[in-house]
């Protein structure tokens, strides 16, 4: 098996010069998906604002929309606009089952975690971290409960981001896993994690910056909370998912760069 040493800065700056390169596209990409998120958003919200179990639903729906595009993205990048046969959102194909169920065994053990640390911990009362209060012993107990939950949650999210670029492949119908990842990843992981993880960082930065920016300008300009929530929502989305994009054009390089694979190509054999 050949050894490809992936270069940190080419991978970025091939990746983000595709996205603004393709602007056009990703907008023409992305509307049905990013209204189906917006939509699973608003009934979220009218249905029930604070509990936790339909935040986690709503998670976990909102999947459905992100396979859809990250599927017809992928294939533009490798394929070009020619690979993209359909608009992502008019329907569902065996294509993104196999994307989903990938992106399962990618990422489904780092939700578990995180859905057990969230439910076993709870909220924090920062008022307990005040000299002199005494400790509530119920809500300590589950604190520590939470602690390896945490921990393996940290864990998994390295391993997901290392087989992570398998994605790529399954987006273009060929055969792959988070094995076959790993195995051709050899000699690349801190390489392949750190350009995801700084990747994935600085798009959660860029929500974060476009959700307070558009509240603040939104709630000064209508006054009303729900209109500018709404607003804040569909902006904030639509960050979310330019930073999908840029993460997708990653993880599509890396594949590229790694097995050399071009459209109608095998994939070299593993020794």
């Amino acid at each position: 098996m050949p050894v490809v040493k992936l270069s940190f800065s080419s991978v970025l700056t091939e990746s983000f010069g595709f996205f603004f390169a393709n602007l056009r596209a990703f907008f023409h990409l992305v509307t049905i998906p990013w209204i189906v998120s917006l939509a699973i958003r608003l009934i979220g919200n009218a249905l029930n604002q604070e509990s936790i179990y339909a935040v986690l639903t709503e998670k976990a729906l909102d999947v459905v929309p992100t396979v859809m595009f990250m599927v017809a993205w992928q294939r533009l990048v490798l394929l070009g606009p020619n690979g993209v046969d359909r608009l992502p959102g008019l329907g569902w194909s065996p294509r993104e089952t196999a994307y989903l169920l990938h992106l399962i065994k990618v990422g489904g053990i780092t939700f578990v975690l995180i859905t057990a640390f969230v439910l076993t911990a709870g909220t924090i009362d920062y008022g307990m971290l005040k000299s002199g209060v005494a400790i509530d012993p119920d809500a300590a107990r589950r604190q520590a409960l939470a602690a390896p939950l945490g921990l393996g949650f940290m864990i998994s999210v390295l391993l997901a981001l290392r087989v992570s670029w398998g994605l790529a492949a399954t987006a273009v119908d060929v055969p792959f896993s988070p094995r076959l990842s790993w195995t051709w990843g050899r000699g690349n992981g801190w390489t392949i994690i750190g350009v995801l993880f700084l990747t994935f960082f600085a798009s959660a930065i860029a929500t974060t910056m476009a959700t307070f920016v558009t509240l603040g300008v939104m709630s000064g300009v209508l006054g009303a909370q729900e209109a500018a929530a709404v607003v804040t929502w569909t902006v904030a989305l639509l960050v979310s998912y330019a930073g999908a994009a840029v993460a997708a054009t990653v993880q599509a390089v890396i594949f590229r760069t790694l097995l050399s694979w071009r459209e109608g190509s095998s994939l070299p054999a593993t020794t």
